[in-house]
């Protein structure tokens, strides 16, 4: 890794562009994105290539979201989009990325091995600089939940950045599963990051009719089929289902459009339930405000560094 000191209170950027290419999971495409450094409250953006021109600039927020069906789309108004955004989005936030571009020559974010890992590996091999401006949070005021049926995911106010995770299959070898983790990046790589997408071999014909999972193997998807998992290699974590899960909440939370200082609960949840509460938080103005770093600092510094520093 190339951090020569902590990163915590300032905004991030990438100390070098960083290029990567792959297969899109539910397209099938081959998939070439490079992420670039980018000036100071740029936030996370998508700018999508055709012919070599940028044709939209699709900001990673709440409301370009196009469908959350399976994965997260986002979207502009003239058809452009660009899916698959969790992981990177998952990467990025979980080491506290604030600022970057990202130019994609297709409409589905390369897969990988259905982690964030080779996003995070790459992140690190560049390494990020701090800017000249205050690391800007979303803070947490008030509870926000969202339910449907047996199944909720809630915000509430809390000093760092906390998931806790659980869900429940019908399956003798995922069951029930909880997570329960305060997201620092250096527990993001260990405990969340080398989580893959999983699906039940079943469901495989009805996927390829409706043209999804056209780009998904072994070599990035956790199989099951009768209880077992598929996969020669077995599984990265005991429970890599719920930590799987866990890493997509980050990827989808940060379309609040800046970090959150705050509590995140799930159950039963996916895509869908994740920016289902994002948008009810951001609708719900008296449920958070902006604060800027140093006043967080000022607030407990304890709290503060455990929730942003990058080491």
């Amino acid at each position: 890794m190339k951090y020569n000191r902590f990163i915590g209170a300032m905004q991030t950027t990438l100390a070098d562009a960083i290029e990567m290419s792959g297969t899109g999971v539910h397209s099938g495409a081959s998939v070439s994105i490079t992420l670039h450094p980018a000036q100071v409250n740029t936030g996370i953006r998508f700018h999508i290539l055709e012919n070599n021109k940028v044709v939209s600039d699709i900001p990673a927020d709440c409301q370009q979201v196009q469908n959350v069906t399976l994965c997260t789309v986002l979207g502009d108004d003239d058809g452009h989009i660009v899916a698959t955004v969790e992981h990177l989005l998952s990467a990025l936030r979980g080491l506290c990325v604030d600022n970057v571009v990202i130019t994609i020559n297709s409409g589905e974010v390369p897969i990988m091995d259905g982690s964030s890992a080779l996003f995070v590996e790459a992140l690190d091999e560049v390494g990020l600089v701090e800017q000249d401006a205050p690391r800007r949070f979303i803070k947490i005021l008030k509870p926000v939940r969202i339910e449907e049926g047996d199944s909720y995911a809630e915000l509430v106010p809390h000093d760092g950045f906390k998931l806790d995770v659980e869900i429940s299959y019908d399956n003798d070898v995922i069951g029930s599963q909880r997570v329960e983790l305060e997201v620092t990046p250096e527990n993001y790589r260990s405990e969340l990051s080398r989580a893959r997408t999983f699906g039940f071999m079943d469901d495989v014909k009805q996927l390829w009719a409706a043209g999804r999972a056209l780009g998904a193997s072994l070599d990035n998807t956790v199989a099951l089929q009768d209880d077992k998992v598929v996969n020669p290699e077995g599984l990265r974590y005991t429970d890599e289902f719920v930590r799987h899960k866990t890493m997509d909440a980050v990827g989808d939370l940060a379309l609040a459009g800046a970090p959150i200082l705050g509590a995140f609960k799930s159950f039963k949840g996916g895509h869908r339930m994740n920016y289902l509460v994002v948008q009810a938080l951001l609708t719900d103005k008296s449920a958070w405000t902006y604060v800027d770093a140093p006043r967080i600092r000022e607030h407990n510094d304890n709290e503060f560094s455990q929730a942003v520093m990058v080491n």
